[in-house]
C-alpha cells in the first residue's frame, strides 16, 4: 500500500465515524492528531480521487460522506489493523460494560442476531432451558413486514467486564469449542486466540459442521462454543463470589475454574493465574444452525441495557456437571504440529525428490473420477492460483473412502529451512482477487489448534469456481529475513515454475497483499494446498477436507 493510499484510507476511517457530511478542515484537524501532516488542500486533492473511485460522496457545500462501497474498502483495506482490532474491541466493551449485580442496573454485552423462523426461537428456548447459555435474558423483536426477528443475547464477555469493575481483571485468551461427554466438560479440542486474528474465535466456529449442540442436549455427548480467560490467582475466590452472586440472577454459564496455576480442559494456566471457562454466548444461535435454519450472527457486537432484556424461560435445570480436575492432554496449535511437520520436509530442488507435507481429504470412491475432473478443469482455468499435484491414497479404516493428498504450502517453508533460509509461517487467509489482491481474513498460525483454511472452507466463504474464474482463495503468509533474499527469490522461482503456487515476493516492511511482516523481514504469500479440495467442496461433492495430515514423496504424486 502506497503512502497516498494509505493517507485515504484514513481519510475513510474519519468519514466512517461521522453521521453528517464533513469538510476537508474538520478532516485535516482530526488526521493532524492522528499525527498526519496533511493539509486542507492535499485533503481535497485526495477527496476527489475518493469520490472518482466511489468511495466517497460529496454533499453540496457541507462536505463528504462514506458510501457503502468505501466501507467496504476501509474494512479490506485495513486488514494488518483488523487482527489486532477483534482483541481491543473485547477490550472496549469490557471497560464499557456498566452493570452493577447488585442493584441489576447498568449496561451488558450483547449478541444480536436475525432468523428468520418463528419456530427457531422454540428450538433456542430448549437450549436456555439445560442452562446452555450465559443468561436466558434476551430481548425478541419481529418486524411483522419482513418477518425477520431480531434477537438480543447477553455474551459472555458481560462477566469480564463485571469483574473488571470489581477490581479483578481478566485476560481473553481463546474461543473455541469444548468437548462434553456425558454432560461433564472434558476439554477443549479446537481454539483461536483472541490475539492476531481478523476472525472472532467464536464466529468462527459458528457452523454446523464443527458444533454439536443437539447433541449435548439429547445424548449429553457433543461440541460447543465455550471461552477461556485468565485472572490473578490472588483474586480465585473473590471471583467466585461474584460468579454466585451473578448466577442467582440469571447470568451464568461458567463451566469451570482452576485451581491457582493449575491447567483447565487441556488448556494452560501460567503459575499466578487462574483459568475460567465460560459456555460461549452463541450456543443458543448455533443449535438453531445445526438444524438447517438461516441466520445472521453478530458476536460481542455492542452494548444494551440490561433491564430492556426478559427472561426467555424460567425453568433453567443446569444439565453441565463441573469439570474433573484430573489431569487432561493439552491441545497442540496448528503452529507446533506444522514445525514438526516442515522438520521432516527433505524436498531437494535440483532433482525435483524428496518429502513434502501433504493435505488429505477424502471423498466416496464413486465420487472420485468427477472430484478429479473439477480439480483439473480449475487448474486449467486458473494455473497461477492453483497447486496441480495430487495423488489418491486409501482410507485406512473405511474402504468406500479415497483420500486426495495436495501439497500444503507449508512445504516451502521446509524447503526453505533446508536450503538455511528461515521462514515463518504466520498467517493463513482469505485472499480476494481484486486488483490488487487483498486479504480479508487473516488467522496467526500461532494462536489456533485448528487449520484457519479449514474454517474458511466450512463457512464456505472461498469462491474458486466462479464462472470469470477464482475471486476468493486460500492463501498464507511467511515471513523471511531480508537478508536471504536474493537466494529466497531464486529458490521461490524455481519452485513457481515446477508448480508450488507462489502469488507474491514481498519487499522489506512492505504491506504484501494489505499483510503487515515485522521489521528487517520480508512477506512471501504462497496458494493454499486446499485451493483445489476447495472447488471440489464448492462443486456439490461431498468431502471432509483435512489438513497437515501426513509427509509424502513428492515423485509418487501425479499432475492434473
Amino acid at each position: 500500500m502506497s503512502e497516498s493510499e494509505y493517507r485515504m484510507i484514513e481519510i475513510l476511517r474519519v468519514l466512517a465515524k461521522k453521521d453528517d457530511p464533513t469538510g476537508s478542515k474538520v478532516i485535516a484537524d482530526e488526521l493532524k492528531e492522528k499525527g498526519f501532516n496533511l493539509g486542507e488542500r492535499a485533503v481535497r486533492y485526495h477527496m476527489q480521487i475518493l469520490d472518482e473511485k466511489g468511495y466517497t460522496e460529496k454533499k453540496g457545500y457541507s462536505g463528504r460522506v462514506i458510501t457503502d462501497l468505501g466501507r467496504e474498502k476501509l474494512e479490506k483495506g485495513l486488514i494488518y489493523d483488523q487482527v489486532d482490532f477483534i482483541y481491543s474491541k473485547f477490550e472496549e466493551l469490557i471497560y464499557l460494560t456498566d452493570f452493577t449485580y447488585m442493584t441489576q442496573q447498568g449496561n451488558v454485552v450483547v449478541n444480536t442476531s436475525t432468523i428468520y423462523n418463528k419456530e427457531s426461537i422454540n428450538i433456542m428456548k430448549e437450549i436456555y432451558k439445560s442452562g446452555l447459555s450465559v443468561s436466558p435474558y434476551v430481548n425478541i423483536n419481529e418486524d411483522k413486514t419482513t418477518g425477520e426477528i431480531e434477537v438480543t443475547t447477553i455474551c459472555g464477555t458481560t462477566i469480564d467486564g463485571i469483574l473488571l469493575k470489581e477490581g479483578i481483571p481478566t485476560q481473553p485468551q481463546y474461543g473455541g469449542l469444548l468437548k462434553i461427554e456425558n454432560n461433564r466438560p472434558v476439554k477443549f479440542t479446537e481454539t483461536i486466540s483472541y490475539k492476531k486474528t481478523s476472525v472472532t474465535p467464536l464466529d468462527a466456529f459458528a457452523n454446523s459442521d464443527l458444533t454439536s449442540v443437539l447433541d449435548v442436549i439429547t445424548k449429553g455427548t457433543g461440541l460447543i462454543p465455550a471461552n477461556f480467560r485468565l485472572i490473578p490467582g490472588i483474586a480465585r475466590e473473590r471471583t467466585l463470589e461474584i460468579i454466585h452472586e451473578l448466577e442467582r440472577i440469571g447470568i451464568g454459564g461458567v463451566i469451570g475454574i482452576s485451581e491457582e496455576g493449575k491447567d483447565l480442559l487441556g488448556l494452560p494456566v501460567p503459575d499466578g493465574m487462574v483459568g475460567i471457562a465460560v459456555i460461549g454466548g452463541i450456543t443458543p444461535f448455533c443449535a438453531v444452525k445445526e438444524l438447517g435454519e438461516d441466520i445472521d450472527l453478530r458476536v460481542g457486537e455492542t452494548l444494551y441495557d440490561f433491564n430492556s432484556l426478559k427472561p426467555i424461560t424460567t425453568e433453567v435445570f443446569p444439565q453441565l456437571e463441573m469439570p474433573k480436575n484430573d489431569s487432561t492432554e493439552k491441545i497442540s496449535l496448528v503452529l507446533s504440529k506444522s514445525l514438526n511437520l516442515i522438520q521432516q520436509v527433505n524436498f531437494d530442488v535440483e532433482k525435483q525428490k524428496g518429502d513434502i507435507i501433504a493435505n488429505v481429504s477424502y471423498v466416496h470412491r464413486d465420487n472420485i473420477d468427477d472430484a478429479l475432473s473439477v480439480m483439473e478443469e480449475t487448474y486449467n482455468n486458473s494455473p497461477k492460483y492453483i497447486n496441480p499435484y495430487y495423488k489418491l491414497v486409501e482410507h485406512p479404516e473405511n474402504d468406500d473412502l479415497v483420500g486426495i493428498a495436495t501439497i500444503c504450502s507449508l512445504s516451502i517453508d521446509g524447503i526453505l529451512i533446508n536450503n538455511g533460509i528461515k521462514s515463518n509461517p504466520t498467517y493463513s487467509g482469505l485472499l480476494e482477487l481484486t486488483e490488487p489482491p487483498l486479504f480479508i481474513d487473516l488467522i496467526s498460525y500461532s494462536g489456533t489448534t485448528l487449520d484457519p483454511h479449514k474454517i474458511f472452507l466450512s463457512k464456505n466463504m472461498t469462491s474458486i469456481t466462479g464462472e470469470n474464474g477464482p475471486s476468493k482463495v486460500l492463501a498464507s503468509v511467511k515471513e523471511i529475513p531480508y537478508i536471504s533474499r536474493d537466494h529466497a527469490v531464486e529458490l521461490l522461482e524455481i519452485l513457481n515454475n515446477i508448480g508450488f503456487s507462489i502469488y507474491k515476493i514481498g519487499k522489506p516492511r512492505e504491506l504484501v497483499y494489505n499483510s503487515k511482516v515485522d521489521n528487517y523481514n520480508f512477506g512471501v504469500i504462497t496458494g493454499g494446498g486446499l485451493n483445489s479440495i476447495g472447488a471440489v467442496k464448492e462443486s456439490g461433492i461431498p468431502i471432509q477436507v483435512k489438513a497437515l495430515e501426513k509427509i509424502l514423496p513428492f515423485e509418487k504424486m501425479e499432475r492434473l
